[in-house]
């Protein structure tokens, strides 16, 4: 079997990219993205994307990176709120966007993972979220119907991994990306660290190495915090009062 591994984001994503695809990119704001990937795609410079994100990073890191560049056409996503180029792209009809409801995003790539073309929710009855959608009637119940998501290429960050592609996702960064990575027709991974296969415990693994094509250990992470909120000082004097 050709080995999974790979040197780095670049070599990695050879022979894989092409103008026009669609990618879905795990992370949940700036926590648990693929960073490296990401920086890899922007220099290579593929362009006419639809991306399928939670969201679409900020101004100047993640997938913002991408968007300053104008290689994203399409976003698929739930929440866009911190990316000024984002709004002005958008309003000015630059760049299309779908918005889903989180939890809806979140089935349609779980149910395109596991082969499931639609799924009815209530979520959105009623609201634009079902303009041109079938609408069915269940038990008394309004319910839309949602199709699943799949992409040409998924990239994902997890915590650990293994030559064989198996990754375990720490905390918070376990959330777009172990639906994410069942979903594409070739699933890249960046990791944090690379374990000797049979290291990690068969127990804690989130996804399961066939899910997996190629992987590598990541050369660089930020860890950003989007919005830095602290608690005002207290001085000794007035927590004594």
């Amino acid at each position: 079997m050709a080995s999974k591994l790979r040197d780095d984001a670049a070599t990695a994503l050879a022979d894989v990219l092409f103008d026009g695809m669609t990618i879905m990119s795990g992370g949940f704001g700036l926590c648990g993205i693929p960073e490296n990937l990401i920086a890899a795609i922007r220099d290579i410079g593929t362009k006419g994307l639809t991306v399928i994100s939670n969201n679409c990073g900020i101004d100047g890191f993640g997938l913002g990176l991408l968007l300053a560049e104008g290689q994203i056409d399409r976003m698929i996503s739930s929440y866009v709120g911190e990316n000024k180029l984002f709004e002005q792209l958008y309003l000015s009809g630059r760049l299309q966007l779908e918005f889903n409801p989180q939890g809806t995003l979140a089935e349609r790539i779980r149910a395109g993972g596991a082969g499931i073309p639609a799924f009815f929710t209530k979520t959105g009855v009623g609201t634009l979220v079902a303009e041109g959608k079938e609408v069915r009637d269940f038990d008394g119940e309004l319910y839309v119907m949602e199709r699943g998501l799949t992409a040409d290429l998924s990239i994902v960050k997890a915590w650990k991994g293994d030559a064989e592609g198996n990754l375990i996702y720490r905390k918070t960064a376990r959330n777009f990306n172990p639906m994410m990575a069942t979903a594409g027709k070739i699933t890249i991974a960046e990791v944090e660290e690379l374990v000797p296969v049979g290291a990690l415990d068969k127990d804690a693994i989130h996804t399961p190495g066939i899910f997996v094509d190629r992987l590598f250990k990541g050369a660089h992470f930020e860890k950003r915090i989007e919005q830095l909120t602290t608690r005002p000082k207290v001085t000794a004097v007035e927590g004594a009062a």
